[in-house]
């Protein structure tokens, strides 16, 4: 009985550990894979999994239905990460196999990165820093301090009420729109998206991601925004329709946005709107910090004991349909 750990050499680094290897090798014998700075496609991924009982999956390692159907000794996919948009969890139900996924260790991490992109945006870090290394001094601009200003939070998810604590702390005005919670109204106010959009310096986006919220921030959504107001993306590129937010930077509409996700692969922000004088990118490392890594990936060598001992561990998706239970 062998664990396959899909991470490659130059993600086991970052998004798993030694720590973590270390305590998944005193499990099982472990296989990796073969390649050192790509993820593996299905195909290859079914060829090299024979006879494994569980696959311990990066984020960008699909599980699709093919998988699930080539490998009838699977008996778990362990994600380590909160997101399995591209797990095929029917298929996986339908063979038999449990699919697990991580909880999100990464609350603190994202929130600070949340804090940093608007303090960068509201005093012109991105536009000095550039000037700086032109070999330019740049001009002195007058900047927006978020105490006093009000910031719009969409999304009250474990991450947004973390954000929101934040940003009380530092003397904003916090609004949260959210239709599937309750925010409580000592915490901060209320409103449905439009009218938290017009009202908020800052507008911080934190929601699920979706087809309900497929490109909720589209272009009627930023002209509803208060104008010279600034847009921050901390959750999904999907939610975002990037030519209308391309367009309303442009049009002056909005003074900046900070972005650490978009539509290019693996949830990377896009080479039109990285580059923009107006947008503060990066490269998808609000949650890269080893405190957060840390906690998803030992998460996963909790879950895989779980598995081998024939038990449904936390983090389960599809716990009834685990038919496979007695293969590992």
């Amino acid at each position: 009985m062998h664990i396959f750990l899909t991470h490659s050499d130059a993600a086991l680094a970052n998004y798993y550990g030694a720590e973590a290897l270390e305590r998944l090798q005193a499990l099982a014998p472990v296989r990796r894979n073969p390649h050192p700075d790509r993820p593996l496609a299905t195909m290859e991924l079914i060829a090299a999994a024979q006879d494994c009982a569980v696959i311990v999956s990066d984020r960008q390692t699909p599980g699709e239905a093919g998988l699930f159907a080539a490998l009838p000794g699977l008996a778990a996919f362990v994600r380590c990460a909160v997101d399995i948009r591209n797990v095929d969890v029917a298929a996986a139900s339908q063979a038999g196999v449990l699919v697990t996924h991580a909880s999100p260790g990464f609350v603190p991490a994202v929130s600070e990165w949340v804090l940093g992109a608007m303090i960068g945006l509201g005093r012109g870090f991105p536009a000095a820093f550039a000037g700086w290394r032109e070999g330019r001094q740049p001009e002195p601009r007058m900047g927006v301090q978020l105490a006093g200003a009000t910031a719009g939070v969409i999304g009250y998810g474990a991450i947004g009420r973390e954000v929101v604590r934040l940003l009380r702390a530092l003397g904003m005005n916090v609004l949260v729109a959210d239709p599937h919670a309750s925010v409580p109204p000592a915490i901060a106010m209320q409103l449905p998206l439009r009218e938290l959009l017009a009202a908020s310096d800052f507008v911080v986006c934190l929601a699920v991601a979706n087809a309900e919220t497929e490109s909720l921030m589209n272009a009627a959504a930023f002209a509803a925004m208060k104008p010279g107001a600034f847009f921050v993306n901390a959750a999904r590129g999907n939610l975002v329709d990037e030519g209308a937010l391309i367009t309303a930077l442009e049009g002056d509409r909005l003074a900046g946005a900070a972005l650490d996700v978009g539509r290019a692969p693996d949830q990377m922000p896009t080479a039109a709107l990285a580059t923009h004088p107006k947008v503060l990118a990066t490269p998808h490392i609000g949650g890269l910090t080893p405190a957060a890594i840390r906690h998803q990936a030992i998460e996963t060598t909790v879950q895989v004991a779980a598995i081998l001992k024939g038990e449904a561990p936390p983090g389960a998706v599809n716990a009834p349909d685990w038919k496979n239970r007695g293969k590992s």
